[in-house]
Parts: C-alpha cells; sequence; structure tokens
C-alpha cells in the first residue's frame, strides 16, 4: 500500500455576519474541520468583511477566511464533506496551492491579528461603520 500523499491547499471560507461576530469560534470551527482532515494549518488570516454580491440564508454580508495547509489527498473529500454540511460555514472554495512555496504562505499568516481582532469583537460586538460603505458603494458602481 502506497504512503499518503500530503499536498498543499488553499481554502477561503464565507461566514455570515451574525455568525462572523463570533470570531473565535468561527476560528476555532474551522480548526476542528481542518483538523478532522488531518490537515496542518501553515497559515490562516482574515481576509475581508464585505457586501455580499447576493443574499445567502439571508445574510448580505460576510466574513471572508483564507487558510493554507497541508492535508492528506483523501481527507479532502471529507473535508469538502464538513464544510457543506456546516450551519456556520456559508461558502468555502479549496483549491491546492502547488503554485505556491511553505515561505510565501507563512508570509500571509495573520493568526495572531485573528485572534485580536476576536478578542476585540468579543468585548464590543461589531457595528457597520458608515464610513467605509459610501467607498465600497462606489467602487460597485464604477464595475458596473
Amino acid at each position: 500500500m502506497p504512503g499518503k500523499r500530503i499536498y498543499q491547499y488553499e481554502a477561503m471560507f464565507l461566514f455570515g455576519q451574525s455568525t462572523a461576530s463570533d470570531l473565535a469560534g468561527c476560528v476555532a470551527h474551522l480548526n476542528e474541520i481542518l483538523q478532522r482532515a488531518h490537515a496542518e494549518v501553515v497559515a490562516m488570516r482574515k481576509w475581508d468583511d464585505r457586501r455580499l454580491a447576493y443574499e445567502i440564508g439571508g445574510q448580505k454580508r460576510g466574513t471572508y477566511i483564507l487558510t493554507y495547509f497541508k492535508a492528506p489527498n483523501e481527507s479532502m473529500i471529507g473535508f469538502d464533506r464538513d464544510c457543506n454540511l456546516s450551519e456556520k460555514i456559508l461558502r468555502h472554495l479549496l483549491i491546492r496551492a502547488d503554485h505556491m512555496t511553505v515561505e510565501q504562505m507563512q508570509a500571509a499568516d495573520g493568526r495572531r491579528e485573528l485572534e485580536l481582532e476576536a478578542k476585540l469583537r468579543a468585548e464590543k460586538p461589531l457595528t457597520e461603520t458608515p464610513a467605509q460603505e459610501p467607498v465600497a458603494a462606489a467602487a460597485e458602481t464604477e464595475e458596473a
């Protein structure tokens, strides 16, 4: 029987704004899913908070978390199933990250910032800042 093949993966997860208010819970949920897939997390960071192009499950805004990890290829079917069955994850995207080195992945690590933001969100619930909305709306109208 041949040995397990370990590949590098890049995954983007989308959490609804109501779920992302407990950012520490979202990160813990991702770590649990990755642990079940026998994955070794190389880097994880918050990618963005933004208005969704269309409503998903009643959510109009979402928080994206980008994760780089190494895992055996045969565990990705279970990983995909766990993400699809999760009530916290609205959407996920998984690709092989052969185009990146481990050093590039580690450079993108923002777990410390993610942890700090989770603490801040736990202390004070995130409110939408009106200063950011017009900029996002202006950018969207220019693209259209």
